[in-house]
C-alpha cells in the first residue's frame, strides 16, 4: 500500500511542476500493474474476473499510449460506432476510478474546485477535469457525450471540449420511453456516424455495424444469464469486479473481448460451489477504497455483493438489424432514464434475479438522481421483501468517506440480515 501512496503523491506533485513527466509516470505505473494482472493475478477471483481486470487496464492505457486514437466519452454513450472507426473509449468515470485507485485524485479534485467548479459536482467528473486542467491527461481526437442520467455531463464535456480544443458531439436523450423518442435518438446517432467518419476519414459500414450490435446483444444476454445462475452459487467478490462489469458493459459493449468475458462467466458459474452467506445487490457506484466496505464485503463468504446496477441498465430487447434504432433503444429505455421508479423497479428485478437477501442504495455525493430517489427506493424495495440500506458516501473522493458511520451502519445491516456478528 505504501508503494501506491508514494506513486499517487508523485503523480500529484509532478502534475504541478512537470505534467509530461507525471503523464509518463502514470502510463508506466499502469503498464506495470497490467503486467502484474497478467502474470500474478489475484487467484481468489474467478478466471473471468481476472481476465476482466486485464481488459479494463488495457482500456485505460490506450488513451495514454495512443491519445490520437481515443475519444472522450460519458459512461452511457454507445461506443459501437467509435469501435467501427478505430477510436478507443477514454471514459471520464472509469479513468477517475483508476486515478483514485492510484491515490492521485485529491490534487485533481482540488484543482477543479480552485478553477470554479462546485464542491457538489460529481467527484468522478471533477477528478477528470482537474487532471485535464493540470495537463496530466493527453488530448483526444474528439469528444462524444450524452445527457443520459447525469446532469454533470452538460458541464464536464463542454468544458473539456474547450480545454482540449477538439470537436465534440452531444446526444440528447428525452426522458420519456416511446418509439418517437427512439427515432429521434437514432437520427442523432446517424449524425454521430457522419461526425466520426469526418474526424477519422474512415467509413462506417452498416453490415459491420449490424454484426457488432449482434455481439452487443449476445453479450448482454450472456451477462443476464450469469446473474440468474449465480443465485444458487457462491462467487467470491472483491469490490472492483462489479464496477469493472458496469464499465465494460457500457464502454466496451460490442467488442469480442467483452463477449469473451461473459462467456467466461458462464463457464465459471457452472463450476462454482453452492451459495452461502448473505447476498447484497448494490445500487449505484461502489466505494471500493473504503476500509469499512472492504472489511464487510470483500472476499467474505458470510456476505458478498452479487450484482451492481451499473452493469445491468438494459431493460428492453433490440433488433441488431436496425443498428441505430438498437443503440437508441438502449438509451431511451435505459434503466436510469426517466422517473426514478423505473430505476427502482429494475433494481428490484435484478436483485431478485441474483438471489439477493438485501440491497444497498449508495448515495454518491453529488448524484442528485440517486439522492432524490433514496427514500422511495427504500419503501419499494422493502414492500417487495428486500431490506435496503441507504448508505451515504463518495465513490471517488476519500475526503467524503465517513468511515466510522459506514462501518456502523453496514455492520448493523448485515447483522440484521443474519450475515455477520456486529461488534
Amino acid at each position: 500500500m505504501q508503494v501506491v501512496e508514494t506513486f499517487g503523491k508523485l503523480i500529484e506533485n509532478w502534475s504541478d511542476t512537470s505534467p509530461a513527466r507525471a503523464q509518463w509516470l502514470l502510463k508506466t505505473g499502469w503498464e506495470a500493474q497490467n503486467l502484474k494482472n497478467q502474470w500474478k493475478p489475484d487467484r481468489r477471483l474467478l478466471p473471468a474476473d481476472r481476465y476482466m481486470a486485464k481488459m479494463m487496464m488495457d482500456a485505460m492505457l490506450k488513451p495514454l499510449q495512443k491519445p490520437e486514437q481515443s475519444v472522450i466519452v460519458s459512461v452511457f454513450t454507445p461506443c459501437e460506432l467509435m469501435q467501427e472507426v478505430g477510436l478507443n473509449p477514454y471514459n471520464v468515470e472509469s479513468f477517475s476510478c483508476f486515478l483514485a485507485a492510484s491515490k492521485a485524485e485529491r490534487a485533481m479534485l482540488q484543482q477543479a474546485e480552485n478553477s470554479g467548479l462546485s464542491e457538489t459536482l460529481c467527484s468522478y467528473h471533477k477528478t477528470f477535469l482537474g487532471a485535464a486542467e493540470k495537463g496530466l491527461l493527453p488530448r483526444p481526437k474528439c469528444i462524444v457525450y450524452t445527457n443520459l442520467t447525469c446532469d454533470a455531463n452538460l458541464v464536464t464535456f463542454r468544458r473539456l471540449a474547450e480545454l482540449f480544443d477538439v470537436p465534440s458531439f452531444a446526444i440528447d436523450v428525452p426522458m420519456q420511453q416511446n418509439g418517437e423518442n427512439v427515432a429521434y435518438v437514432a437520427d442523432q446517432l446517424r449524425g454521430l456516424a457522419a461526425f466520426l467518419e469526418q474526424q477519422t476519414g474512415k467509413t462506417i459500414k452498416e453490415d459491420r455495424l449490424i454484426r457488432r450490435l449482434e455481439t452487443s446483444r449476445r453479450t448482454l444476454r450472456q451477462h443476464e444469464t450469469f446473474q440468474m445462475l449465480r443465485a444458487d452459487k457462491y462467487i467470491p467478490e472483491d469490490l472492483v469486479s462489479p464496477l469493472y462489469a458496469g464499465m465494460a458493459n457500457n464502454i466496451l459493449l460490442g467488442t469480442s473481448e467483452q463477449e469473451k468475458y461473459t462467456k467466461l462467466l458462464l463457464r465459471d458459474v457452472k463450476k462454482a460451489p453452492p451459495a452461502k452467506g448473505k447476498r447484497i445487490y448494490w445500487m449505484h457506484t461502489i466505494p471500493y477504497w473504503s476500509d469499512a466496505v472492504r472489511d464487510a464485503l470483500r472476499f467474505n463468504p458470510d456476505a458478498q455483493i452479487v450484482g451492481c446496477e451499473l452493469s445491468q441498465t438494459w431493460t428492453k430487447d433490440f433488433d441488431p438489424d436496425k443498428p441505430y434504432e438498437a443503440m437508441a433503444s438502449r438509451m431511451v429505455y435505459h434503466a436510469l432514464n426517466g422517473c426514478v421508479s423505473r430505476r427502482i423497479d429494475h433494481g428490484i428485478k435484478c436483485a431478485r434475479q441474483a438471489g439477493a437477501d438485501g440491497a444497498v442504495w449508495f448515495c454518491h455525493w453529488g448524484c442528485k438522481h440517486t439522492l432524490g430517489g433514496a427514500q422511495l427506493a427504500k419503501k419499494k424495495f422493502e414492500e417487495n421483501g428486500i431490506p435496503l440500506l441507504i448508505l451515504d458516501g463518495d465513490g471517488c473522493d476519500r475526503s467524503h468517506g465517513g468511515e466510522g458511520q459506514t462501518a456502523t451502519r453496514l455492520g448493523a445491516f448485515l447483522e440484521m440480515l443474519g450475515g455477520v456478528e456486529h461488534e
